[in-house]
């Protein structure tokens, strides 16, 4: 794109989760990972974006510096603590009266566009779009209609007000973000969504950081034999993520063989989120349950080159959601040159290039999950092919070209939306 066709400025609003919160733990996640990458990679092409996210400490700045030309505003909106995102609609009037009041210490015409990334933001940005007659992209991320179609067990439906919500920006939004082309017909089919403003942008992976490297110094670091049968699982505990689909699986392969026991390591980094914080301790509970005490490794919540570590430190990384728009575990293992066992569900087939980067498994059966896992963790020829084109499929996907795609859907939301009711383009 040329300069000119570049935005000067985006607003992109993250009301329930702050870019610079650790993913893993709470309500951050692949949307944090997306937002933050996407913004940095704006900014390094002069775009200025400011971020809007509540505020959830009094110790919180009002705003901080990202990057280089990214700043993130934390909007107090409700009590500091102690919100659930489910009580967070209740909030959204706060919320947007501190975005409003933050453009309006501006010029008019501050803003390009306004990015809005989960419904809650896009019930803010669809009244940010019309007080600054800018045109709204909106990501979804998630969609209720598809969670509540695929529940775990036990877990608790999206509510109504969620659902009216959804329609509602979709409805409204100038151009809607899908992941993968599964999301957009899911936004198509389920919510009405006009095609021609639908378009399809795959995440990224930042493969600076995520990249094949030496296993047994990731396995030292992390005090596991070089010889062990590794097993790991990353992400948020919640019902959703399903990672009690990996113990039990655990289980039924030492079931088969108890003499992997001796070997077996499995990891879970991640804590609480979501339903899951009704019950903090119930995978820890299951674990014990199922005679994995000496066999599991609960590890907190982890970035970085600490993270690196579990994904090359693993024969096989297992995704076995009920639901993914995407999947940026999935992509970010692979990246690392390990192989991954996935739910075939959302948009897992897209991160994961099934038979020569990983499995996918339909359903959550046990026995299917454990024949997946040993066919990969206990047949070392077929795990190294594996490997190589791992980080090969991973490389498919960037930041970079997540971003020109982005910047691309701004321009033509700005064409349009000034085409249909004037002023500037």
């Amino acid at each position: 794109m040329t300069r000119s066709e570049l935005p000067q400025r985006v607003a992109v609003l993250s009301v329930h989760t702050s870019p610079t919160e650790q993913p893993g733990t709470g309500d951050a996640g692949g949307m944090n990972v997306y937002v933050a990458q996407t913004a940095i990679r704006m900014a390094r092409r002069g775009v200025e974006v400011e971020i809007f996210t509540r505020a959830t400490s009094s110790e919180q700045p009002p705003f901080v510096e990202l990057a280089p030309g990214v700043q993130v505003r934390y909007v107090a909106a409700g009590p500091f603590e102690g919100l659930g995102k489910d009580d967070l609609p209740s909030q959204l009037c706060a919320f947007t009266a501190g975005v409003l009041r933050a453009e309006a210490r501006h010029e008019p015409g501050y803003y390009d566009v306004v990015h809005s990334h989960y419904w809650l933001s896009g019930q803010v940005g669809w009244l940010a779009r019309d007080r600054w007659g800018v045109p709204l992209v909106h990501s979804a991320h998630t969609l209720a209609r598809v969670k509540n179609a695929a529940l775990a067990a036990g877990d608790t439906p999206e509510p109504r007000v969620r659902v009216i919500g959804e329609d509602q920006v979709v409805s409204e939004a100038d151009r809607l973000v899908a992941n993968t082309e599964i999301e957009a017909k899911q936004l198509i089919d389920l919510y009405d969504a006009d095609p021609q403003r639908t378009v399809t942008i795959p995440p990224g992976v930042d493969t600076d950081r995520f990249r094949p490297g030496d296993r047994r110094a990731a396995r030292a670091q992390l005090d596991i034999a070089d010889d062990a049968v590794v097993l790991a699982f990353v992400g948020r505990i919640q019902p959703l993520k399903a990672p009690d689909v990996l113990l039990r699986a655990a289980a039924e392969l030492l079931h088969r063989d108890p003499s992997l026991r001796e070997r077996l390591v499995v990891l879970v980094a991640g804590g609480p989120s979501g339903s899951g914080m009704a019950e903090p301790t119930a995978l820890q509970e299951l674990n014990t349950e199922l005679g994995l005490d000496d066999v599991t490794r609960f590890l907190p919540p982890r970035g970085g080159d600490e993270l690196v570590h579990v994904y090359r430190a693993a024969d096989v990384v297992a995704v076995p959601s009920h639901n993914e728009s995407f999947g940026l575990v999935a992509l970010e293992a692979q990246a690392c040159g390990t192989p991954v066992v996935a739910t075939r569900v959302g948009g897992l087939p897209v991160a994961v290039a099934e038979g020569r980067s990983g499995l996918l498994v339909t359903g959550h059966d046990i026995g299917d999950w454990a024949d997946a896992l040993g066919e990969l963790a206990l047949d070392p020829d077929r795990r190294e092919r594996m490997a190589s084109a791992a980080a090969e499929h991973a490389h498919r996907f960037s930041w970079d070209r997540t971003t020109e795609a982005l910047l691309g859907a701004y321009d033509e939301a700005r064409r349009e939306f000034h085409a249909r009711v004037g002023g500037r383009a």
